[in-house]
């Protein structure tokens, strides 16, 4: 059931809106990405969607991609930052509540988190109201069919030119988001060597797309993927990123293509950690793995200050 729809205004990125209070986080700040239309997408047509849902939104058609800004208080702040990219498939952003307990977790220990709502592919109103019709009653488990990974790559639709095109721009827009992050580093009490990327499921592949981009000043400095696996063709680099993999057990390519990650990772001797869990559904919370992350970005000298 659709509860709102709004085409998104273009504001420019300079124009501040501040949110009401929310006991998830400190602060709250939205700002657009772009200063004006984003490149590349300025003839898109479909306006944005938005339903209520898992505590949080689904958001379709996202064409004007904008921040959400987290920022714990001063007092508090680490330095560590992170950009933080929904799930969906790129053809939706899921901003449920994991959104904000997520936002929580990291506030509370001094990180700054950054969700950006990145571009999605186009979609008919028809083909959101199928995307979104309940499953039958008598439907079982979610079966994922085996795919093949080669060099990590787990893209399920690889030949597809209009996925193609919307990793692109969405990659487009992680670069865009991390060199915004660092441009604001000393207003948010950043580190510009310490600005990483979240990415869930679909994220995860815009996350590892921004870093194979390879562009000075738009790369992560550390990845962490909540069962998101790359959606390209992945070497490590020559300054790979350390890497916290998540994901469940029973997740087909989705896992298998972590897996690969780790091992290409420490095969290098590159840093990487892999959680694979046996507990189903278990991503859109932190509570399982969330001290052993913090734990790890202590270990891998992403966060300076000892906890109070």
């Amino acid at each position: 059931m659709i509860c709102r729809k709004t085409i998104l205004t273009a504001l420019g990125a300079a124009c501040l809106a501040f949110l009401p209070s929310c006991a998830a986080t400190a602060q709250q700040q939205m700002l657009n990405l772009y200063d004006g239309p984003a490149p590349g997408s300025q003839n898109w047509s479909e306006p944005l969607v938005v339903h209520s849902a898992d505590g949080g939104e689904e958001r379709y058609n996202t064409t004007e991609p904008r921040l959400q800004v987290f920022l714990p208080e001063p007092d508090k702040a680490d330095g560590a930052a992170i950009v933080m990219l929904p799930g969906g498939g790129l053809r939706v952003l899921g901003m449920g509540a994991y959104i904000q307990q997520t936002a929580k977790m990291m506030n509370d220990r001094g990180v700054a988190v950054i969700v950006l709502e990145y571009r999605t592919l186009q979609r008919t109103p028809e083909e959101i109201a199928q995307a979104t019709a309940p499953r039958p009653a008598a439907s079982g488990p979610t079966e994922f069919p085996k795919m093949e990974i080669r060099n990590a790559n787990a893209n399920p639709s690889p030949d597809d030119p209009a996925m193609n095109e919307v990793l692109r721009l969405a990659v487009n827009d992680g670069q865009a988001a991390l060199r915004l992050v660092r441009s604001r580093a000393e207003e948010w009490n950043i580190d510009p060597a310490r600005v990483g990327m979240f990415g869930t499921s679909a994220g995860g592949g815009v996350a590892f797309g921004t870093m194979m981009a390879g562009e000075e000043g738009a790369t992560p400095d550390f990845i962490i993927s909540n069962f998101g696996p790359a959606l390209q063709d992945i070497a490590v680099p020559e300054d790979a990123p350390p890497l916290f993999l998540i994901t469940e057990a029973w997740h087909g390519p989705v896992t298998d293509g972590l897996v690969a990650l780790f091992q290409m990772w420490i095969a290098e001797r590159e840093h990487a950690e892999l959680h694979v869990y046996d507990v189903p559904n278990f991503t859109m919370t932190p509570d399982l793995w969330g001290g052993r992350l913090l734990e790890w970005m202590k270990e891998r000298e992403l966060l300076d200050r000892a906890p109070e």
